[in-house]
């Protein structure tokens, strides 16, 4: 039998070196927040005979050529574009509109005007509210549903840090990739992090099942021995049912244009993060408490005190 619970200070050392350069870069630089955030203009068009067809992902690679980067394009019906990007100068409005006159043909300008955002400040801090209390009822669910086996209330907090240490995955590498790549953060962003909670919590609670009917079937056994055989029985699933969905998102990142190809991204960073850390993390923060693990650091921490109060 493999012994994956021997070996779990070097996952929470994987986990803290992808960790660690996503929270320092979202302290210094924080995320790049889109229009959806900060608001800008909105641009409707009408073509009278477009050159070619309207395709919002070539509008919007075009809009971020000539130095208007994270802009949306959307077409509709009668040859309309509606554009929205960051604040614009005349100036500003009239280079994008000398470019798309130039790619797709004459138009007319049915509307320019400025627009708030469209998620803004209290729509996030609702979503943050919405993590807080799924936090809140994850810990309740899970301390009830496992009422009958030792402090219950372990298998909830360690759900709740596995979950987080997700998110700030995400997090981080959303304000690295919005510092060196110029990637900005939008709404769908925000839902591919809501999305990623979900499958998180799915597949801890996959694993956390099978340890509590391990420990009935395998009474008196070492506790990590319990949770090593747990993992093994669950790994071919968690990893079948990832796979499933990481196929499809490849599927969609590679051949469902340029809108939504950074959502796919985050949604595939997030459930290979939710994957790992349901079986890696969460699972051993369970062997950590039960063993009192965590113990051993307080007398180093006590004499670091000592020592400080010393000189």
């Amino acid at each position: 039998m493999f012994d994956i619970v021997g070996k779990r200070y070097w996952y929470f050392l994987l986990s803290a070196l992808v960790l660690v350069p996503g929270l320092i870069a979202l302290l210094l630089w924080g995320l790049n927040l889109s229009i959806d955030f900060t608001g800008g203009a909105l641009l409707e068009l009408q073509f009278q005979n477009p050159a070619k067809v309207l395709q919002p992902a070539e509008i919007t690679s075009q809009l971020s050529e000539i130095g208007y980067p994270g802009s949306l394009a959307q077409s509709s019906s009668d040859n309309v574009v509606l554009i929205r990007t960051k604040a614009l100068t005349q100036d500003e409005k009239n280079t994008i509109e000398h470019a798309l006159e130039t790619t797709y043909g004459p138009f007319v300008e049915n509307r320019f005007e400025s627009v708030g955002p469209s998620v803004g400040e209290a729509v996030t801090q609702r979503a943050v509210y919405a993590v807080a209390m799924a936090a809140v009822g994850i810990l309740l669910y899970l301390a009830f549903a496992f009422r009958h086996v030792p402090n219950p209330f372990r298998y909830g907090t360690a759900a709740i840090l596995a979950m987080l240490h997700d998110v700030f995955v995400v997090l981080g590498l959303a304000a690295l990739a919005g510092h060196f790549l110029h990637w900005e953060v939008d709404a769908l962003f925000l839902t591919a992090l809501l999305t990623v909670i979900g499958f998180s919590v799915h597949d801890t609670i996959v694993v956390f099942d099978r340890i509590r009917e391990n420990m009935r079937r395998h009474r008196g056994e070492p506790f990590a021995d319990i949770v090593n055989h747990s993992i093994i029985q669950t790994l071919d699933r968690s990893i079948n049912t990832q796979l499933t969905a990481l196929f499809t998102l490849v599927a969609l990142s590679l051949f469902g244009g340029v809108t939504i190809k950074q959502f796919v991204l985050w949604l595939i960073i997030g459930i290979v993060s939710g994957t790992y850390s349901s079986i890696f993390n969460a699972s051993q923060i369970l062997v950590v408490w039960e063993n009192k693990e965590y113990e051993r650091f307080l007398p180093f921490l006590r004499r670091g005190e000592q020592k400080q109060v010393a000189a």
